[in-house]
């Protein structure tokens, strides 16, 4: 049971490392993101840099392993609001074949991101950094 928690963490830490990037990649291309916010939605790109913070804070939640369960569940939704709000519409509106593509390339991995949070999320009493007599 001891190999099944050292690559489970690993596997958390590697989804950490990614959200982390895609932190950072929030804030250093906000202006290229910006985009992406429906234009329904007041604040525009205080929603970009919310959301890369939203990232880096759940990574750092994941790595410390601290409030995991949370932050799975946070990263979870944030995801789906993304898949129903972004990439659906994106995918729906797409004037072109590689357009349509890259929109459901993008739906795609959020759901797949959404559920492996939503597993962490479930599992979260089980990742523990040490381990127990009776692991």
């Amino acid at each position: 049971m001891k190999q099944y928690h050292i690559i489970s963490r690993i596997a958390i830490y590697l989804l950490a490392v990614v959200m982390i990037v895609f932190g950072i990649y929030h804030f250093m291309n906000a202006r290229d993101l910006v985009v992406f916010i429906p234009s329904s939605l007041p604040g525009g790109i205080l929603w970009v840099y919310l959301v890369g913070g939203a990232f880096i804070l759940v990574a750092i939640a994941f790595i410390t392993n601290k409030m995991v369960k949370a932050a799975g569940y946070v990263l979870a939704l944030l995801l789906i609001v993304f898949i129903v709000t972004i990439h659906i519409p994106n995918y729906v509106s797409a004037g072109d074949k590689e357009m349509k593509t890259m929109a459901f390339i993008n739906l795609l991995k959020d759901t797949a991101i959404a559920g492996f949070a939503l597993h962490i999320a479930a599992s979260a009493s089980q990742q523990k950094l040490h381990f127990e007599d009776n692991d």
